[in-house]
């Protein structure tokens, strides 16, 4: 692994990321990456934009990079594959709170915008940085947080969008750490026909998949699930699944079941939930995911062992270890494809064994200090592979040495 040795950034990461934009205006050029940021041997990682609460990302084709975040605003990078990416600015801002989600349509030439509570469309004008009109598509969180919630209500939602078959889908998180849902909107995957619906369910009981991914070619959908919390240290392992290899509606068993089919409550019949094809530890908490092009086109394509590979931004965890400090570690790891199935098959024994470091150095060792947070990740024209800092409110490219 490469080290990169810079200025680490200290004090409040979001405090900081407001104050650092007003100064800079968000220039690459005033940017910084944290001290101890590792990437493969081969790769350079460099900040190109400071984002407040950067959340997920989508590529545009003119090079521009969308970010949603945890506000009302989403920005546009201006042509963030370039050699001097432009100063972040707000691209549009729906009429409700955490913008988080975000995605585009090639076919349709369209932009999706995922808040706590709807869907929103805009479409998409090669350089037109102000989103041109904003239209709302579909209601989420339509009823009630569960009676029984432990108050660990979910607000962000996901959004993916498959060209292959003019599919959106949408991913809501649960009300809860674990209880029954009143609310047939939370705790699910839904899909819905471009261009205007309805939301129709592909998966429930799935606790929150905030990671969703669209496979190449065949235009599956991907989601990393967010484990819950209070079971034995060490479970459930999270997460990665092909949604669409499910027929009807897949049931995913939280939070009676986790795992291989593994009951964690009494009684709990989990012969018919779905077991995953890839874990990774608990606590490792999935926020972005995005499958790398088998044939990338760009000055900047990967070498060929990435072709193919699914990328997961790992956000860490808040649960202490036996060892001290944080139990998971921030970080973005790869996941070597073939086929459309996992190069590793799964191993329940093993929660290591499909997955290895690709950007590192977020945390040292069995310690609670952090320099970030990876969120969203996006793939750009130039291929590029961008990753979201929600902690640090950093935007980073990593991009091959020429």
């Amino acid at each position: 692994m490469v080290r990169l040795f810079v200025p680490r950034f200290r004090g409040s990461a979001a405090v900081l990321a407001w104050l650092l934009l007003a100064l800079t205006a968000g220039a690459a050029a005033a940017l910084e990456v944290p001290n101890g940021l590792t990437v493969p041997s081969g790769f350079t990682i460099a900040a190109v934009a400071r984002v407040p609460r950067a959340r997920e990302l989508s590529a545009l084709p003119n090079g521009d990079l969308l970010v949603g975040t945890r506000g009302r605003d989403v920005y546009v990078v201006p042509d963030a594959e370039g050699a001097s990416p432009g100063s972040p600015s707000v691209f549009a801002t729906p009429p409700d709170d955490l913008a988080a989600g975000v995605a585009f349509s090639q076919r349709r030439s369209e932009i999706y915008i995922a808040t706590e509570r709807g869907i929103y469309a805009a479409p998409y004008e090669a350089g037109r940085r102000v989103a041109a009109q904003l239209r709302k598509i579909a209601d989420v969180r339509t009823g009630p947080i569960s009676p029984n919630t432990d108050g660990d209500a979910h607000s962000t939602t996901s959004v993916a969008v498959s060209d292959a078959t003019e599919t959106l889908y949408v991913a809501v998180g649960s009300s809860c750490n674990a209880c029954v849902e009143t609310d047939p909107t939370r705790a699910s995957i839904f899909s819905m026909q471009l261009p205007s619906g309805p939301l129709v369910k592909r998966a429930t009981r799935i606790r929150n998949a905030i990671a969703l991914a669209i496979e190449p070619g065949n235009g599956a959908l991907w989601a990393g699930d967010a484990g819950q919390d209070d079971l034995p240290y060490g479970h459930p392992y999270e997460f990665l699944d092909d949604v669409s290899a499910h027929a009807g509606v897949a049931d995913y068993g939280w939070p009676q079941c986790e795992e291989n089919h593994k009951a964690y409550v009494t009684g709990a019949d989990c012969s018919s939930a779905v077991a995953p094809l890839i874990v990774l530890p608990a606590y490792s908490t999935f926020i972005g995911a995005v499958f790398y092009p088998v044939q990338p086109r760009g000055h900047f394509a990967f070498p060929q062992e990435f072709r193919g590979t699914l990328f997961a931004a790992v956000h860490g965890s808040w649960h202490r270890s036996p060892q001290g400090g944080f139990a998971a570690a921030p970080q973005v790891v790869s996941i070597a494809m073939r086929d459309g199935r996992p190069a590793v098959p799964v191993d329940w024994q093993n929660p290591n064994a499909q997955w290895r470091t690709f950007v590192g150095g977020f945390q040292a060792p069995h310690a609670f200090n952090r320099v970030g947070r990876p969120t969203g990740l996006a793939v750009g024209p130039d291929g590029s592979l961008f990753i979201a800092d929600d902690d640090a409110g950093v935007i980073y490219r990593v991009r091959p040495k020429l």
